[in-house]
């Protein structure tokens, strides 16, 4: 529990911030919360599975997707449930990386590179389909998707209030994050680790990579499908660019900038960087996208393991702590 008091200190400081600000910025926290737990779908499987996915956006666009034609009743009215949307969401993404990743990881497999590159042409794909996939809005996307409903047993509860919902995405999102906390430190997290490594000497000991690989992978997606499924619920809106290029691109931004093989800094990276841009591009307007990617080169050069996972990491070897 020693080694987890940074993450709880950070969700606890979290968990103040809205009591102190106005309903716009808790509105913000909101959309900070979600980003931050699909930063920590890709460090999951980047930082400690050592599987570069530049096509994370893949599962988060599922997710919302399979989350809005569920609330809004477009498979059956008698599935207009939140909890039933949250959970498809899960599963269906978890399905989708197996199926994707029994093709990548099969036989010798795909790694490095060219697993970057398939899957980021993959997710092009897949926008391009969603675009043209007119029952499902098409390029103009799904619109009016309700929001979450904690109601149960006939009775309804929607939260249509930003501070009630930033509590209800504050719990999901810190069970998540303590979760994958303890996964990391557990033997399966050592597993991880042999992976990305020294896989062949995995092998020899008689692990199957083929299951690791997967294993960690549509964990990942499921984590990312949840939180593209919680990004409607706050948005009202999914489009085929939730599954696209861009958004691909911007989690690895956040969670290389943040720190990609410890879960707290990814999670604080994407927080940071969302924050900076909307700073940014209202100082500097369309330049401020630049100013991000001398941020992100720089943080790649200089600092390889993340601007904020290095200070952490320093801070966490003086207090004798092992920052996850």
């Amino acid at each position: 529990m020693k080694n987890k008091l940074p993450l709880i200190l950070t969700f606890a400081i979290l968990a103040v911030l809205p009591l102190m600000v106005g309903d716009y910025w808790v509105s913000q926290f909101n959309y900070y919360l979600v980003y931050g737990l699909f930063a920590l779908s890709l460090s999951l499987v980047w930082g400690y599975g050592g599987i570069l996915c530049l096509g994370q956006a893949i599962f988060f666009g599922i997710g919302a997707y399979v989350m809005a034609v569920t609330t809004k009743g477009m498979i059956s009215p008698i599935l207009m449930n939140s909890y039933i949307g949250l959970l498809s969401a899960v599963i269906i993404s978890a399905a989708f990386a197996a199926l994707l990743g029994s093709f990548l990881f099969a036989g010798k497999g795909i790694n490095g590179a060219y697993l970057a590159i398939v899957t980021l042409a993959i997710a092009i794909v897949l926008e391009r389909l969603m675009s043209n996939w007119y029952a499902l809005g098409g390029y103009n996307g799904l619109l009016d998707i309700p929001p979450l409903n904690l109601g149960a047993f006939g009775y309804s509860f929607e939260l249509w209030d930003s501070l009630p919902t930033f509590y209800a995405l504050w719990t999901i999102v810190f069970s998540v994050a303590l979760s994958l906390s303890y996964l990391v430190r557990s033997d399966y997290g050592v597993l991880l680790t042999a992976i990305k490594t020294n896989p062949d000497r995995l092998a020899y000991f008689g692990f199957s990579i083929l299951k690791l690989k997967l294993s960690v992978f549509c964990l990942s997606a499921a984590v990312a499908g949840l939180a593209g499924a919680l990004f409607v619920t706050i948005d009202g809106f999914a489009s085929p660019t939730l599954i696209g290029f861009t958004l691909s691109t911007e989690v690895l931004i956040w969670v290389a900038i943040g720190g990609k093989e410890i879960l707290l800094a990814a999670f604080l990276g994407a927080i940071a960087t969302r924050i900076a841009e909307s700073w940014l591009s209202e100082i500097f307007g369309d330049y401020w996208i630049l100013i991000l990617g001398i941020t992100f080169m720089a943080s790649v050069v200089l600092l390889p393991k993340g601007l904020i996972a290095t200070p952490l990491s320093n801070l966490s070897k003086k207090l004798g702590l092992k920052i996850d």
